[in-house]
């Protein structure tokens, strides 16, 4: 699954990243967060798996949706094993009524149940019989009826609106994690796999679709309206990746060299917009066919785009289920980023058709498995299809920095997480399973290399297809390919929290360079200061000036502290830890180390990842107190050269983060200055309009750095973006896809109600869900009281799809101090409504980080925690906990640099700095 978190339609910094951190001093702080009761997640709810005395074989599932009352009929037929001699069978069952349930032993008579009991906390049924059913196969047959809900969970309904204007709505999917028990009764569970054969009973216009291939295809003898479709066969799979579709959709399709069938479904009349992902899957397949020496299992593989969709993307085997704007792609109106993004979300959810699949984990626990591995692997994916978009690099901005500012906080919880109660598991679908999890692997296939990694793959799917594992099985194939002690490594990064920060310095002994290395957890708080400091085990790479792109010396650090020679290192040479910014660890320089390395970014000595990620260091440090933050505004000054997209978007959004701090003083003028200083002169080369010979990067680029200026207000940047939103609205000259959230958010930061109601009205005719969103994600720029309120309004509308009012929502609090809290009064207002739209999911996690993290008195950590004792969402316990960790670490950060920072800023408009 992917989740939607993070996608680059536009970054607006503040506003569109969920896992925006702040970070403050230590022990004080610490003392603080007891007092208000966050230093602790809560107890777990008890729970228990399945039973395992009877358990699944093959489901015969026929459904019947009915679109227009929203309800479906439901026929069961399992065949089923009796391992254990029984009376009764545990299933799992959520809003769903049996109507008659019976079990039919082999060659024997069937026993019909005569109770049925709910337990709905843990949603399970128990079905009690008569007498005992023996050991041995039989089936069990279930009749029962359902909601077609409007939850985007379970069997669920998708209002979409016809070409011709009528509304109406599909019957759609989403199982992952513990869903499809809304749909049917079932084992619902990823180790109880079994087959499926499913059959739809649906309007004779409707396309019916679920994971297999269609075999059948009858008029339903009740009703001349009516067909039943049926479908082959699934290969042996576990209940969550389950898919069936009704609606109406057009296709385009193509065969990959393998000669699988990929087709890609669209809205009626927008089959074009699939060509970007159907000519994305057909290469994907036979890349990960070829990396894996695995063939794809399936004969077909149908991806299609979900009007109302929760998530990013869901992997459904040979039913790969999309949000609208994670899977089209319309030639003249996308813009490079949203390409970028389908190639992502297309890579990610076919490399699960394999990796969790074929292999599926045994329990959640194991879920970051399969997320992480695939998060890592999509931009292997990309960058083989791409290789323009420099994918990697993007990788340590949207990722792996990510990953490590969540990871910093007291808590955050390790990429192995014990779980239990179904409440538990959307919690775990965060920046620690995903990006984390990928950057662990990242590291760990430079350190095993691409030789044994793919063998040690192969090991891995080839022993356990069609079965379950566990971690511990990835590392003993990995670990038989390598050689390595791939365990005894990874297990300090998956089974504990945080990660460490590595202290360096070093001393010129004759021809040679002595490093002394020492590792401690980093903290967001400061200086780890608890006894029996963790340890990792960590793979080194040190670089030099001599050849910044080649390590001269790889280590593992394997204890506290560690002395390490370099061989014939000149005394004026640079000495870099961390080659490509792919150990997961931060690194703190001595000061003359550092001092070294700072030309390199003026000059681009420095690899463009190594430069972004010495700058990304360096903020976290400043963050957690461990130096000024004045020191970093200085490093920031000497990027005035930089010519690299990726570069440019850390440094955006670590003064979008700095910027959301100081909009709580009243010298944030003063820090916009600072970035429109920063960024006029790329501004200036890069202009409005695109040169011959630019590519993807520079149209993310511009972008990019015209939305920085606008949005501070630059004079020549808002004039231009001014003239050309006028030209737009009335159809002189239509903006490219690339400028139009730089120009829309620009305009309506400084704009007023005439731009806004413009804004409503553009969203209003927009026919694409692309646009609509690119609009939904800045409406929250406006600085007027009574529009923010309108904005607050507009996103619990009809006009906008239950899943983007988050991110409407989240823009208001994203956008200005006021806005943050009218977004968070706005929430307690309306908390029953959206508690009950999102209950459960991790949208409602996502909610709570936009509209409350931005936060920076202490007090309002109080509040936040108040509101939720009173208002329990058990899903987003640990992110309540995490949200109000960062309010106290933002107001620490306040505390100790604002006046420092506000003087730096004085004395840079008494004398600017040389260009």
């Amino acid at each position: 699954m992917f989740p939607m978190d993070c996608s680059p339609i536009f970054c607006v910094p503040g506003s569109w990243n969920p896992f925006i951190i702040f970070r403050g001093r230590s022990s004080r702080r610490r003392r603080r967060l007891h007092s208000l009761g966050l230093a602790a997640m809560p107890e777990k709810r008890p729970f228990e798996r399945l039973p395992a005395d009877v358990s699944p074989i093959n489901y015969s599932l026929c459904l019947k949706p009915d679109l227009l009352d929203f309800t479906f009929e439901g026929k069961l037929e399992a065949a089923a094993q009796v391992r254990q001699a029984t009376n009764q069978i545990v299933m799992n069952c959520a809003d769903i009524d049996i109507i008659t349930a019976s079990y039919a032993p082999e060659g024997d008579e069937e026993i019909h149940a005569t109770g049925f009991n709910y337990q709905n906390e843990d949603e399970k049924v128990t079905l009690s019989f008569p007498s005992t059913l023996q050991t041995g196969t039989g089936t069990l047959k279930i009749d029962f009826v359902g909601e077609l809900n409007d939850k985007m969970k379970g069997f669920y309904r998708s209002k979409y609106t016809t070409p011709s204007g009528e509304v109406r709505y599909a019957a759609v999917t989403q199982f992952e994690a513990t869903d499809a028990r809304r749909a049917f009764p079932c084992w619902d569970e990823p180790a109880i796999k079994a087959t499926f054969d499913i059959s739809l009973v649906v309007p004779k216009d409707r396309v019916a679709l679920s994971n297999m291939n269609v075999i059948d295809r009858k008029p339903y003898p009740d009703d001349e309206n009516l067909v039943e479709v049926k479908f082959a066969r699934t290969p042996v799979m576990s209940t969550y990746l389950v898919a069936f579709v009704v609606g109406e959709y057009d296709f385009v399709e193509t065969r990959s060299k393998d000669g699988v069938c990929v087709r890609v479904y669209t809205p009626v009349g927008k089959a074009e917009q699939g060509k970007f992902a159907l000519e994305v899957a057909a290469k994907t397949l036979p890349f990960y066919k070829d990396y894996f020496n695995v063939p794809y299992p399936l004969p077909k593989i149908d991806l299609i785009a979900i009007a109302d969709f929760a998530a990013g993307a869901m992997e459904n085997w040979g039913l790969v289920t999309y949000r609208e704007t994670a899977l089209l792609i319309d030639p003249k109106n996308s813009c490079s980023s949203s390409r970028q993004w389908v190639a992502l979300v297309v890579g990610h959810e076919l490399a699960h058709q394999w990796f969790g699949n074929l292999v599926t984990m045994e329990w959640w626990t194991h879920l970051w498995l399969n997320e992480g591995f695939a998060s890592w692997i999509e931009y292997l994916c990309v960058d083989h299809c791409f290789p323009e978009y420099d994918i990697w690099t993007q990788f340590v901005s949207a990722d792996y920095t990510r990953a490590q500012e969540l990871d910093a906080l007291d808590n955050s919880h390790p990429i192995e997480v014990s779980v239990g109660h179904p409440s538990e598991v959307d919690e775990i679908f965060d920046a620690i399973s995903y990006s984390k999890g990928a950057s662990v692997i990242r590291m760990l296939h430079d350190y095993i290399g691409d030789k044994d990694f793919k063998k040690g793959m192969n090991m891995y799917l080839t022993k356990f297809q069609q079965k379950n594992a566990a971690t511990e099985d990835l590392w003993e194939s990995l670990e038989n390919a390598s050689g390595k002690p791939i365990a005894a490594v990874m297990n300090t990064w998956t089974k504990q929290m945080g990660f460490p920060l590595i202290y360096v310095e070093a001393e010129q002994v004759e021809d040679d360079r002595l490093l002394r290395l020492s590792q401690k957890k980093f903290c967001a708080s400061g200086p780890y200061v608890g006894e029996d400091c963790p340890q990792w085990m960590v793979p080194i790479t040190i670089s030099t000036s001599e050849d910044s792109n080649q390590a001269k010396l790889k280590i593992l650090m394997d204890k506290p502290e560690m002395n390490v020679v370099l061989k014939n290192v000149k005394p004026d040479q640079w000495v870099k830890l961390n080659l490509g910014t792919v150990g997961f660890y931060r690194t703190q320089y001595s000061s003359s180390m550092l001092e070294s390395l700072l030309p390199g970014i003026r000059d681009l000595s420095l690899p463009p990842v190594d430069r972004l990620g010495l700058q990304n260091d360096l903020f976290s440090l400043a963050r957690a107190g461990i130096i000024s933050t004045v020191e970093v505004l200085k490093v920031m000054e000497a990027f005035v050269n930089e010519p690299n997209y990726t570069v440019w978007s850390d440094l955006s959004c670590n003064l979008g983060i700095l910027s959301t701090l100081l909009s709580h003083t009243d010298f944030y003028e003063e820090i916009q200055e600072f970035v429109k200083d920063v960024f006029s002169p790329i501004g200036e080369r890069l202009g409005w309009d695109p040169k011959p010979g630019e590519g993807h990067l520079d149209a993310l680029l511009r972008g990019l750095v015209l939305g920085k200026l606008g949005k501070a207000g630059h004079k020549a940047t808002l004039e231009e973006a001014r003239r050309r939103f006028k030209d737009h609205v009335e159809g002189k000259q239509i903006l490219s896809a690339d400028l139009r959230s730089p120009v829309y958010l620009t305009v309506l930061k400084h704009g007023d109600g005439t731009t806004l109601d413009i804004m409503l009205k553009l969203h209003k005719q927009a026919d694409m869900q692309e646009e609509k969103n690119r609009i939904e994600r800045v409406l929250g720029a406006t600085l007027l009281p009574d529009l923010i309120q309108k904005v607050l309004t507009f996103a619990l509308s009809e006009e906008v799809r239950p899943q983007d009012t988050v991110s409407v929502i989240g823009g208001v609090a994203g956008g200005s101090k006021h806005g943050r809290k009218a977004a968070w009064k706005f929430i307690k207002d309306n908390w029953e409504e959206l508690y009950n739209r999102y209950q459960g999911g991790f949208l409602i996690s996502r909610l709570i980080k936009l509209s409350v993290e931005g936060f920076a008195v202490d007090k309002m950590a109080g509040e936040v925690k108040a509101f939720f004792e009173s208002h329990p969402a058990p899903s987003a316990e640990r992110t309540i906990q995490q949200c109000c960790e960062n309010i106290l670490l933002n107001a620490a950060w306040l505390k100790r640099d604002a006046d420092s920072i506000h003087q730096y800023l004085l004395q840079r408009k008494a004398s600017p700095p040389p260009v």
